[in-house]
């Protein structure tokens, strides 16, 4: 009995010593395995047409729902980009859009094309990446109060997901290399 507990303690470290390996030095197949790029056509699609970092393209749409174009919020944004229905449907008649529709939002091609619209125009209007997430997590209203009151991100929740985009953007350029960027 004593031998087995041995063994399984041993393997246990040897796991452990892997795992933590891994998470260190993070080889591609380990962050792909971690940050899987689904839609990666339409992903690539619509950041070549609305002049985006592809590699934020995806990080954004993995903070919002990785990746599942099912998501819906407590607070009723949907799909993949996690939009609200109102923004949609505003983002729907400015691109010539005539009829919207709430289920149109779980269609991964329509959610990321109004996605990448809406944070091409956030970041036209804010002139830095920064500042323009910070407007797609907390909305523009809040964004422009700060803005206005020269305050900064005054949301921690924010703050934080604007630090997480950058951070899971930089992942997905280290484990796709050049796949988003053709």
């Amino acid at each position: 009995m004593t031998r087995r507990l041995l063994v399984a303690a041993v393997l246990a470290g040897v796991c452990g010593v892997l795992v933590i390996s891994l998470q260190t030095s993070k080889p591609g197949w380990w962050e792909r395995f971690w940050y899987p790029l689904k839609y990666e056509q339409i992903v690539r699609g619509h950041a070549r047409n609305y002049h985006l970092d592809p590699d934020l393209l995806a990080a954004v749409i993995y903070q919002e729902s990785k990746f599942r174009a099912a998501a819906r919020s407590a607070s009723g944004a949907v799909g993949l980009m996690q939009l609200l229905p109102s923004t949609a449907e505003g983002i729907a008649v400015h691109t010539g859009g005539t009829q919207f529709r709430v289920s149109d939002l779980y269609d991964p091609e329509i959610n990321v094309r109004y996605g990448a619209w809406y944070l091409r125009h956030l970041i036209d209007k804010y002139g830095d990446e920064r500042t323009a997430l910070a407007a797609y997590n907390a909305g523009q209203d809040n964004v422009d109060r700060w803005r206005a009151e020269g305050s900064g991100i005054r949301f921690a929740e924010t703050r934080a997901y604007v630090t997480r985009v950058e951070e899971v953007k930089a992942i997905y350029r280290r484990a796709y290399g050049t796949d988003l960027q053709r």
